[in-house]
């Protein structure tokens, strides 16, 4: 958390000087509500009017300065809080594929939503507390110091050991606040899980079973809030009735010296100054606590670990100009052993059709070769590189996948083809055009600004499908991984969608069950995978056999 506050390092001393321009006017009302009462004591009408006028003063500056620290604090507020919202959201999009599989999405959407807004709701109000309370406590001590040096020791003494008992409820501040967070993923999941698979739900009417799951986890989030709140605002009672006890030492110390000839003005003073020590004290150490808990949250949605992607050991740029050799490929998942020694080539711009039976390992293969996996024996080089040396980010700015279930934001056509990247309009165009998306332009008021509906609900299937191809165009793809892109088509769409894949210039390595006569012998080589090994065939040769595995 310190770094972030440290990068902008000019704009967040503005940010402390504005949390302690309170301070001020707390001195000032002291001040004013000293000089009050020991106008009582003097007993002059005239001094008592003066005095008021002066306090009167006082407060309307002190407004004055809270707008002033007000508009000081905000903007600062407000970019933090957008830095952590990019920091998260990047912390997750930096994920390796395999890594980001081992969490539910529904858990990244937590943190994204209700983590943030914990951080939101409780970071800012503790800090500009615990800034506002230890300062008003440096300064009221220093007051003090020159006013009463001894008293002033003895309310540094008392306020260090308010301090050591205020920091035994840290570990357990934390500790709350963590059960939430993790609480809020797994309601966050649950809710998730019911919503996309309602239709099942009241097919087999078994809604109740999972409201009352609803029920249960909103009661775990709720009981945790509550753990949460009792201990925090126990902990501040508990410091407040300390805090209540020194306040009444101090009252009998200032009674004392008011006999032994202090004047009523300095007595109340002192009184004001020693509960500005004490009172920020007691405040401060449970505020402290909670800030320690946000900012742990902030680690937890922001800090890179080891499951992000780690590029360390890998400076090699992707460089695609020959062909992709596989030797010797072995691979095992959850104790199959899905590949035993595979061995092919992939060469540049030709076009690769994967088959085999359901779980020999298709889907497998285009993770090993996308590199979204690399927990594999053997080798597999682009270009005699090998993919372990490879940076991730320059390979994946040069290969793009086209699904089966394609996923459209809600925005414009524009901004789903170039997925939000600055790319110009005769660009996005170009792709249209090669990936056959004209029509749909063309009919379009707004052509690549007409905003599609939640996933793209307005177009047809085909439509979707020629996006996701627009995407791999106007990317300059060198690698374009297909995966049963025409399984949920007609055949009419199917034959048109697999005929465009053919025609581009990528080299391209799919996974398809259907056959379209005259279409598919399109393709230059089918891989087969067969008992663990990949067997290599010209096209013509393999669907020109009696028998073939469609």
């Amino acid at each position: 958390m310190k770094d972030l506050l440290l990068e902008k390092k000019a704009r967040f001393t503005i940010y402390i000087i504005a949390c302690m321009l309170p301070i001020i006017d707390s001195l000032l009302m002291n001040v004013s509500f000293a000089l009050i009462i020991g106008s009582i004591e003097k007993g002059q009408m005239d001094y008592f009017i003066k005095v008021l006028i002066l306090a009167i003063s006082f407060a309307i500056f002190g407004i004055l300065l809270f707008i002033l620290s007000r508009f000081m604090r905000i903007s600062f507020m407000r970019d933090i809080i957008l830095e952590v919202r990019v920091r998260a959201f990047d912390k997750i999009l930096n994920y390796s594929y395999k890594d980001f599989n081992k969490k539910s999405k529904d858990v990244y959407i937590s943190n994204l939503i209700n983590d943030i807004n914990i951080f939101e709701e409780n970071f800012f109000f503790k800090l500009i507390n615990v800034i506002y309370s230890g300062g008003f406590y440096i300064v009221s001590l220093i007051i003090l110091a020159f006013m009463d040096y001894k008293f002033a020791l003895g309310i540094f003494a008392v306020s260090i050991l308010v301090f050591l008992i205020s920091k035994t409820f840290q570990k357990r501040t934390v500790r709350l606040q963590e059960e939430v967070s993790k609480n809020n993923e797994q309601f966050t999941t649950n809710i998730s899980n019911t919503f996309n698979g309602l239709e099942i739900l009241k097919l087999n009417n078994i809604e109740d079973k999972f409201l009352n799951n609803t029920l249960k986890a909103v009661d775990r989030v709720e009981r945790k809030k509550l753990h949460y709140t009792v201990f925090t605002e126990g902990q501040s009672n508990f410091t407040n009735f300390l805090g209540f006890l020194i306040i009444v030492g101090i009252l009998v110390y200032a009674i004392n010296e008011v006999l032994n000839g202090y004047s009523l003005t300095r007595m109340v003073l002192i009184v004001q100054l020693s509960n500005s020590c004490i009172w920020p004290i007691v405040r401060i150490l449970p505020l402290f606590n909670e800030l320690k808990a946000s900012a742990t949250i902030y680690d937890k949605i922001t800090k890179y670990d080891g499951e992000t992607i780690q590029d360390n050991n890998r400076d090699k740029e992707f460089k695609f100009n020959s062909n992709i050799e596989v030797k010797d490929l072995k691979f095992a998942y959850e104790g199959k052993e899905i590949f035993k020694g595979a061995s092919f080539n992939i060469e540049k711009g030709k076009k690769y059709l994967l088959k085999g039976q359901s779980g020999a390992g298709k889907s497998t293969l285009i993770n090993l070769l996308s590199m979204a996996n690399d927990d594999y024996e053997g080798t597999i080089k682009l270009d005699g590189v090998d993919y372990k040396d490879i940076r991730i980010k320059s390979f994946n700015d040069n290969i793009s996948f086209v699904y089966q279930d394609v996923f459209l934001f809600e925005d414009t056509i524009y901004n789903n083809i170039t997925l939000y990247k600055d790319i110009p309009e005769e660009k996005v165009l170009k792709a249209c055009q090669g990936a056959g998306l004209m029509d749909l332009i063309e009919e379009k008021e707004l052509g690549l600004e007409e905003r599609l509906l939640e996933n793209g609900k307005n177009l047809s299937g085909g439509q979707r499908q020629r996006i996701s191809i627009g995407r791999a165009l106007v990317k300059d793809a060198s690698i374009l991984f297909i995966d049963e892109a025409t399984s949920s088509l007609n055949e009419e769409l199917g034959r048109i969608i697999e005929n465009t894949i053919l025609s581009l210039d990528s080299t391209v390595i799919a996974i398809s069950h259907r056959y379209y006569e005259g279409i598919t012998e399109k393709y230059d080589y089918v891989l087969e995978i067969k008992n663990g090994l990949v067997n290599q065939y010209n096209s013509e040769d393999y669907f020109g056999r009696e028998a073939f595995v469609i």
